[in-house]
């Protein structure tokens, strides 16, 4: 095994896959942990298996978003490669179903929204991912989806195809049509991929399968996938809905853009899901008992609800009478408590089924991503499907992300305001 790799130390190996080998490192000049990628000595001679490990590289590096892995540095010594990169502590969706084959409907949309962020994002960088599956769709222990394994990406600021001497680049079982029969391809592919990665997530298996009659290929391009709603009748009809969206045959009956995917997958985690999309993957990973119950962390509201208060009674009111006594007191101070309003600080979000003539609209658009918060409340992550409704009058916005400097600002909405803010966000300097 590797000792070290430029300023990294080697602790242990990940995993390994066909062309590479993934180390557990730490970063000794910045004291972070990191995972190291290597590419295999078997492959290294091979000029196309070292143009995309490269290729990913140079990708990646150019793109910042919180579900993406971030890359930090690129290595080479004399014929061996390595790819320095973000360690995301926790599990890949491949083993997940592998331990757990069918998640809950809830749970399987938080994971696909997050991924439907990823995409959004890589289409206005102009990027195609070309094999999206469940073995490079990661989940960290707070509960943040990562998309990574650019090796076949098609990105646009570098000459040339890789797909160039053919269209087998890929992993069949998660190809579009179109991908499968060497035709040009566009977002609508990766959503085709995504939409067999929901399937699989739903209903315990892919949707094509390879069998004496049909082959595989044959299956993606002209056969339906069994029905979900009997492999999952759980499901609800609406998830069931986009699930089919995504796996239509012919890609201009898919999603027309990335936009419209997000916000059919954003309309049912906001009508199905009781609590942020991060805090049901941790919920259900402790659940399982795939994390310790401490990754949960606080829950205020929860705790608000049914915080527990120790009283020390003194010896000599433990007597049954006093018992009693102690317990109508108690009853009498919970029904007071209960006629008391709790005051939560009012939410900057408009409230629903508001007209738009008495709420104002923000549409950010910000580069290359931020958390929003609106007056200290956490909104949600860029990229937006939609403008926020936001109460009119004085808000107050942050943006704010692990490797940017915060952008804040204070803006006067008057009802009926639509409004577009861009930001570049600065990025931190090297060693923050």
């Amino acid at each position: 095994m590797l000792d070290r790799v430029g300023s990294c130390r080697i602790e242990g190996e990940i995993a390994s896959g066909g062309m590479a080998v993934l180390y557990r490192a730490v970063q000794e000049t910045l004291g972070r942990p990191v995972a190291v990628k290597a590419l295999k000595t078997a492959v290294q001679q091979d000029e196309a298996f070292a143009e995309r490990f490269e290729r990913e590289a140079r990708t990646l590096a150019q793109l910042q978003h919180e579900n993406l892995i971030h890359v930090y540095e690129f290595y080479r010594e004399q014929v061996a490669l390595f790819i320095v990169m973000e360690l995301v502590d926790g599990i890949d969706l491949y083993d997940l179903l592998e331990k757990v084959p069918r998640l809950p409907p809830t749970v399987a949309a938080c994971i696909a929204l997050q991924v439907a962020r990823a995409l959004t994002y890589l289409h206005t960088m102009g990027v195609l991912h070309r094999d999206l599956k469940p073995a490079n769709v990661l989940l960290s222990k707070s509960g943040i989806v990562k998309l990574g394994d650019f090796g076949i990406a098609d990105d646009p600021r570098y000459a040339g195809d890789l797909t160039a001497t053919g269209a087998t680049l890929g992993t069949p079982s998660y190809m579009s049509p179109e991908q499968i029969l060497g035709e040009r391809l566009d977002w609508r592919s990766d959503q085709f991929s995504l939409g067999i990665v929901l399937y699989q997530m739903l209903g315990g298996r892919k949707p094509f399968a390879e069998d004496a009659l049909h082959s595989l290929p044959e299956k993606i391009r002209t056969q339906s996938p069994p029905p979900l709603h009997k492999l999952c009748p759980e499901a609800p009809p609406a998830l069931i809905r986009i699930v089919d969206r995504c796996l239509r045959k012919k890609r201009a009956e898919r999603y027309r853009t990335p936009e419209q995917l997000l916000v059919a997958l954003e309309g049912f985690v906001s009508d199905h899901v009781g609590e942020s999309g991060q805090a049901c993957i941790v919920r259900f990973l402790v659940e399982r008992g795939l994390l310790p119950p401490s990754e949960l962390g606080p829950l205020p509201q929860q705790q608000a609800a049914g915080r527990h208060v120790r009283f020390s009674v003194p010896e000599r009111l433990r007597t049954p009478l006093a018992h009693l006594a102690l317990l109508l007191v108690m009853l009498s101070g919970v029904a007071l408590l209960r006629t008391l309003p709790l005051w939560t600080p009012p939410s900057p979000l408009a409230p629903l089924g508001a007209p738009d003539a008495k709420v104002a609209q923000l549409l950010l658009v910000v580069d290359p991503w931020a958390e929003v918060l609106v007056d200290g409340q956490l909104i949600e992550t860029t990229p937006f499907a939609r403008p926020l409704r936001l109460r009119s009058g004085r808000r107050y916005v942050e943006l704010r992300g692990p490797f940017f400097r915060p952008v804040r600002q204070a803006l006067d909405l008057q009802p009926g305001e639509s409004r577009v803010l861009h930001v570049q966000m600065p990025l931190l300097p090297k060693g923050s």
